[in-house]
């Protein structure tokens, strides 16, 4: 194994000001608990038990102008994240990764999938962590990323997650994803199954090869969804075509089960040639009766002909006609900068939708590592998606900028 996360962790909870919105108390507390393998320290606005106080640096994020943050991990980074709803409660996983490892560009090789709780999307209560990886040479050996979670109709929980495999020491990059899924009836208590259940199909997309081409073999970032007239099941996941200019095939997997067991890999839904050396943590949701696709690509991994790479893009979204289909991804509008990034739509307790991302690093600034709360989203007259927070995307992108499509002689390769 190639790192771990400690098995105590130090959460912290803090709850800044909200631009035009309720104030919460910025004050925090304390509570330690030993839970299943973790002893974690967790920080809750609401706890009714008794707990002991400690002191805490003031965190400067509280006071940033992005806007409020929901989860901090003083000792650890958090990013890719994603939930489910069941009984009243949301149930958030995330990746993290120790501060120990010096350099954030490191955090990848030692995910792990945390996992927390609320009734709320804003007060959150620490569980623990979901899983461990993998044995060495598993799929899922070195690191295990990004996923969703369903419930199928035998009632069970599966989480669909990305297992990586690195090939090579550090600092070399090439790994091998595939998706893998576990089990549980309560949302907390997972059962890894014998894996991978997916994985790229050579036929239409992109594979590792050692010397040439891409870093890595990308099929991850899985998101499982019910075929909308109810019969079967689609993955869409984060892929590459295998032709075309490399900064320039990132595409959108796709695959289909009849029964969230047995799974089919088939050709992409979206182009390559659209402006995105990959589209990260996709996701489709009916918000108003629209469909949108909401996927994330910074400045760095769009083609070199995408005229959007000044503008520091992070999260995009797109409507679409059904989640099924082939999806127009070159018009897809840029929803937030880059240090909101990995944006996931949920519906909050009052059925409105909102929009929750990480934050990662502003321009000529340190990877932060932390969650945002949830901010309301609504659909304008064109079926685009808009954030309606000012404190959360300060960026000009909200505007509304023309579809994204790369130049002409760039996209003929």
């Amino acid at each position: 194994m190639t790192g771990n996360v400690p098995a105590k962790l130090q959460m912290q909870w803090q709850q800044p000001r909200r631009r035009g919105g309720r104030c919460r108390a910025g004050a925090t507390e304390s509570v330690s608990a030993r839970l299943g393998r973790s002893a974690i320290t967790a920080f809750r606005t609401r706890s009714r038990q008794p707990h002991r106080s400690k002191e805490l640096e003031h965190d400067a994020l509280a006071e940033h102008p992005w806007g409020a943050l929901m989860l901090t991990v003083p000792d650890s980074w958090a990013w890719d994240f994603w939930i489910a709803q069941d009984d009243g409660r949301f149930h958030l996983y995330f990746l993290n990764a120790p501060h120990s490892l010096g350099d954030p560009g490191r955090r990848h090789r030692a995910a792990r999938i945390g996992h927390a709780v609320s009734t709320d999307l804003r007060d959150w209560d620490i569980v623990g962590r979901a899983f461990e990886g993998g044995d060495e040479g598993a799929f899922d050996a070195t690191a295990t990323w990004t996923g969703c979670v369903v419930r199928g109709d035998d009632g069970l929980w599966r989480m669909f997650y990305t297992g990586s495999r690195f090939l090579h020491p550090e600092p070399e990059y090439a790994n091998i994803e595939t998706v893998g899924v576990a089990v549980s009836s309560d949302l907390t208590n997972w059962e890894k199954l014998p894996g991978p259940i997916t994985r790229a199909d050579p036929r239409w997309y992109e594979t590792y090869v050692p010397g040439e081409g891409w870093k890595e073999e990308a099929w991850r970032d899985p998101w499982v969804f019910r075929d909308p007239s109810g019969s079967g099941w689609h993955m869409l996941v984060t892929a590459r075509a295998k032709e075309g200019p490399l900064d320039d095939r990132g595409v959108i997997g796709h695959a289909y089960s009849p029964d969230l067991q047995e799974w089919e890999v088939l050709p992409p839904l979206s182009d390559p040639g659209a402006g995105f050396g990959h589209l990260e943590v996709p996701q489709v949701a009916q918000i108003d009766g629209q469909w949108v696709l909401v996927f994330s690509c910074g400045p760095n991994t769009l083609s070199s002909g995408n005229s959007a790479r000044q503008d520091n893009p992070g999260t995009w979204a797109l409507p679409i006609s059904a989640p099924h289909e082939h999806m127009d991804v070159a018009a897809a509008h840029p929803l937030t900068t880059s240090q909101h990034y990995s944006g996931r739509l949920v519906m909050d307790r009052d059925e409105s939708w909102a929009l929750m991302c990480f934050l990662g690093a502003a321009p000529g600034s340190d990877f932060r590592g932390v969650i945002s709360d949830p901010v309301p989203v609504s659909v304008d007259a064109d079926g685009y998606l808009v954030v309606d927070d000012d404190a959360f995307d300060p960026s000009p992108l909200k505007s509304g900028p023309s579809p994204v499509r790369p130049a002409a002689e760039d996209a003929a390769g």
